[in-house]
């Protein structure tokens, strides 16, 4: 994997401005020293029976991994532990403490005002999330759920999440459509409404963030901020996991941020935008699981993009793209009759020109409704400027790297160049997070954020 000053140099170039690291490695800090970089780092879960017992070993901890560093590093946060409830439940009657001490050692070094410290959580404490306005945590963790809130209250912090869409959609079977889970626009009698509030929920991400609100609200908290902590989309999976794809890693991704960016809200909080940290920023080629597992990130080891970030909505480009040139096409073995549809759509109320489609004309050869569609979704895609969700027609098209130009039929993103060249983020913060070996986390925020860093050797 890249040293630090290579991941330091990656961030820079693409202007991420704020990076959650999964501890608090040396030489991460070192290296995004005077870079102008929020960090937010972690006590590893294999750290906090140690940190959550002894107020010393917490005060020794913050001595090592954040008085040290500061001010040339800019520590903002401290993440305890990471979805202890759900994944480390012996280590849970320790995580009140761990978080007393850990805050009680920066007070001492009078640096509670500028980093807060909280605990990642999965929404798998919340039960029942929908409708958001019935949501309650589980009650088995009330007493440690109580006090971690009235601690996040006093000392002005906030309730860290991680909202993965992917697998509550993946876990639904069938009852969450694919475009709820991808921010695609519903039609208004697709959209879900909590009959309690009358709330409309247009995508999974509102509704699970909304329902932990109600959620603390239930136990009486109701001015605790939630930050996402991981999100994000896995763009290979193996034969079982046909939704993990590029296209719809693009498309969930590029909505997010667009949606934070906007200061959208929830459909509880419209206009306070949610920061959010996106899952991840390198692919973890030797990380245990299936293939989705190894494949949420967004570049390779080497600092090449997985796949582009289209932001035409906010004119910007995460990553060069030239170095990912992608196009769309007809998937094969897709039915006919669709492919007959979406093409008869693209080229009339999608305004595609298809003359050169005619007889006769350059692209009219091969003569079949899959050679002809391929061309009309590429023309479109591109005519959309490669916008998220802009190669679906219903499920028959697919994002490729490779060029389906042949002969005299030269392909609008080939001959065109159509692409937004660009390499950051723009007037963004972004942060990045990392996981088994080295993996990171992009966040978003409003400005944008890039997710955490995990440099420990196992992944808990």
């Amino acid at each position: 994997m890249p040293s630090p000053t290579q991941v330091a140099a990656l961030l820079k170039a693409q202007q991420i401005r704020h990076v959650r690291l999964y501890d608090a490695d040396r030489g991460m800090l070192v290296a995004l020293a005077n870079t102008g970089i929020s960090v937010s780092v972690s006590v590893p879960n294999n750290e906090l029976l140690a940190v959550g017992q002894s107020n010393a070993t917490a005060a020794n901890w913050v001595a090592s991994n954040v008085v040290a560093h500061i001010p040339a590093t800019n520590i903002t946060s401290i993440a305890v532990g990471s979805e202890i409830l759900t994944t480390l439940p012996n280590a849970a009657p320790v995580l009140i403490s761990a978080l007393k001490f850990i805050h009680s050692a920066l007070v001492a070094s009078n640096l509670d005002n500028q980093i807060k410290v909280s605990t990642p959580h999965s929404s798998a404490i919340i039960l029942d999330s929908f409708p958001p306005s019935q949501a309650f945590f589980n009650r088995s963790w009330n007493p440690i759920l109580v006090p971690m809130l009235k601690f996040l209250q006093s000392t002005g912090s906030y309730l860290m999440l991680n909202v993965y869409p992917y697998y509550d959609y993946v876990q639904s079977n069938g009852v969450i459509p694919l475009d709820y889970a991808l921010f695609r626009p519903l039609a208004p009698n697709k959209e879900a409404v909590d009959a309690n509030t009358l709330l409309h929920y247009t995508n999974v991400f509102d509704a699970v963030v909304d329902a932990a609100r109600f959620a603390m609200a239930y136990l009486n908290f109701t001015n605790i901020p939630v930050i996402v902590t991981e999100s994000g989309w896995p763009s290979k999976g193996d034969t079982s996991e046909p939704d993990a794809t590029m296209d719809n890693a693009n498309t969930y991704n590029s909505n997010l941020i667009r949606h934070v960016l906007n200061n959208t809200g929830t459909p509880k909080y419209p206009g306070v935008s949610v920061s959010t940290y996106i899952y991840e920023l390198y692919n973890e080629d030797t990380r245990a699981g299936s293939v989705s597992e190894k494949n949420w990130g967004l570049f390779d080891e080497n600092g090449v993009p997985i796949y582009t970030l289209h932001l035409s909505g906010s004119g910007v480009v995460l990553a060069n793209d030239t170095t990912n040139q992608t196009y769309c096409v007809a998937k094969d073995g897709a039915d006919s009759k669709m492919l007959q549809a979406a093409l008869d759509w693209a080229c009339g109320p999608g305004k595609v020109d298809c003359s050169p489609l005619l007889q006769g004309q350059p692209c009219y050869d091969p003569d079949t409704v899959q050679a002809h569609a391929t061309y009309a979704f590429d023309t479109y895609y591109h005519q959309m400027g490669v916008g998220p969700g802009t190669c679906y027609f219903n499920g028959v098209a697919a994002v490729t790297t490779t060029d389906p130009s042949h002969e005299t039929c030269i392909f609008p993103g080939s001959k065109n160049g159509t692409f937004v060249n660009g390499t950051s983020l723009a007037h963004s913060n972004v942060t990045a997070a990392s996981g088994s070996t080295r993996h990171f986390y992009v966040t978003v925020t409003g400005p944008l954020i890039i997710g955490s860093l995990l440099w420990s050797s196992i992944f808990l």
